[in-house]
């Protein structure tokens, strides 16, 4: 008999996909698309899992979309200097800093809960999307959770819909990879083809 978790598991990813917001999908695409015609950078942000998903999104859209992109978090040299220096809250911003981010770039954000400054969770990501704020560069983020401070500074964001409380995390992680590998493959962003779709 099939594992009841299993089905539920794969039940809520259902539900998810069902109520993921389109329009604040294609809002994304549109600003990437924006960024990149008029010469600008990405940057991806997260910590953990998002992390991980911020390295990742690197690659596919440097080498599918054509856009130049970065993270902090591949650097783990200078990440690791700026938290033992600096501290773990500025250690995003002053990348960020030494990077010249300004308004012709944008900031993409992969996190469960988008930062929270009071409950002081993920702060570097809210220090990081403060500095972006203040050089007027475009902030995108995939995030679990509507109260989180990427929620509510974001130009575009999309929120992973939460089905239970208790499976917010992987879902929202997941669908992360889900949505960038959506988007850096629509018409409108993707430029070069991809190796096995390719292939005779």
């Amino acid at each position: 008999m099939t594992d009841s978790y299993i089905r539920d598991y794969l039940g809520e990813a259902d539900e998810i996909i069902k109520a993921l917001d389109v329009e604040a999908i294609q809002a994304i695409i549109d600003l990437i698309v924006e960024i990149r015609g008029r010469g600008g950078r990405l940057f991806f942000l997260g910590v953990g899992g998002g992390a991980a998903n911020a390295s990742h999104a690197v690659n596919d859209f440097r080498k599918i979309a054509g856009v130049e992109s970065y993270t902090p978090l591949d650097n783990v040299s200078e990440l690791t200097a700026r938290v033992n220096d600096q501290g773990w809250e500025t250690s995003l911003v002053g990348w960020l800093q030494t990077s010249r981010l300004g308004p012709q770039d944008g900031v993409f954000v992969f996190s469960v809960g988008g930062g929270d400054k009071e409950r002081n969770i993920s702060v570097n990501i809210v220090g990081a999307l403060d500095y972006a704020k203040s050089v007027k560069a475009k902030i995108m983020g995939i995030v679990g959770r509507d109260g989180g401070y990427t929620a509510k500074v974001a130009d575009a964001v999309v929120i992973v819909p939460r089905v239970t409380p208790e499976t917010v995390t992987p879902h929202a992680e997941s669908f992360q990879s889900v949505i960038w590998h959506l988007i850096v493959t629509h018409p409108r962003v993707k430029l070069n083809p991809m190796k096995w779709e390719s292939a005779k």
